[in-house]
C-alpha cells in the first residue's frame, strides 16, 4: 500500500515529465556508471579500483565464464569431446561451490 508521500512524489514526477523537465538532462541517453560501492570503506574501494585497473578478475568470475563456455561446447560436441567437457564442467562446478563456502 502506498503512503501519501509515495503518491505525492509520483504525481510530481508525472507533472515534471509532462512539462518536459527531464528531456535535456546531462548524460541523457548514455548508460549509468556505478563505480562507487556505497557500502564499502574508502580503503576497500581504492583497493578494488586498483585491482580493476590492473585487469584483475576474481577466480569466481573466471570459473563462471569457463562454465558458460563448456555448457555451450556441450551443445555442439559429441563422443569423446562431449565426455571430456562434462567431466571438466563437473569439476568446475564443484570448485565454484567450494569457493562459496
Amino acid at each position: 500500500m502506498s503512503s501519501i508521500f509515495d503518491i505525492l512524489a509520483e504525481q510530481r514526477i508525472a507533472d515534471a515529465l509532462k512539462r518536459g523537465e527531464f528531456e535535456h538532462l546531462p548524460g541523457a541517453g548514455r548508460p549509468l556508471v556505478f563505480d562507487d560501492e556505497l557500502f564499502q570503506s574508502p580503503e576497500q574501494r581504492m583497493a578494488n579500483r586498483i585491482l580493476k585497473n590492473a585487469g584483475f578478475v576474481p577466480q569466481e568470475v573466471l570459473l563462471r565464464r569457463e562454465i558458460a563456455s563448456l555448457r555451450h561446447q556441450l551443445t555442439e560436441a559429441d563422443g569423446e569431446r562431449r565426455e571430456d567437457a562434462r567431466r571438466r564442467l563437473r569439476l568446475l562446478i564443484a570448485t565454484l561451490e567450494s569457493l562459496r563456502r
